[in-house]
């Protein structure tokens, strides 16, 4: 399993698919299942019975998770994008946006955390 380059709260689209050109927001990732649970997206019926939480039971719609192969990151604009990942003098790791015409933006909060500390404790010692 590689590594999971779109987080949580990242705005995506779908590029594959019966939901192909669909777009929304991630607000889950399952990292074991290499899946998201994106806002909007991949809707299915669920039929629940009566309970507390739900006293009169009844069909629920909620979405269900789509792999990660089958959804891209968006800019701000709306363009499809990948993430890359490099390494600068100045930054110790930094994933960036690629492709799109958005190869000089830069997600700050990409940063490669194992990198970051290994800086960080050659620095304090």
């Amino acid at each position: 399993m590689g590594k999971i380059k779109i987080k949580k709260d990242d705005n995506v689209v779908v590029i594959a698919g019966e939901h192909k050109g669909s777009q929304g927001k991630v607000f889950k990732i399952l990292r074991d299942q290499n899946k998201a649970l994106v806002e909007g997206v991949n809707l299915i019926k669920k039929h629940a019975k009566p309970s507390t939480q739900n006293p009169q039971g009844g069909i629920i719609e909620k979405e269900a998770p789509i792999h990660l192969s089958n959804i891209s990151l968006t800019t701000a604009d709306g363009n499809i994008t990948r993430v890359g990942f490099r390494l600068d003098d100045e930054v110790i790791g930094d994933f960036g946006l690629v492709g799109g015409g958005a190869a000089g933006l830069e997600l700050d909060r990409y940063v490669f955390q194992k990198k970051i500390m290994r800086y960080c404790n050659e620095l304090s010692s």
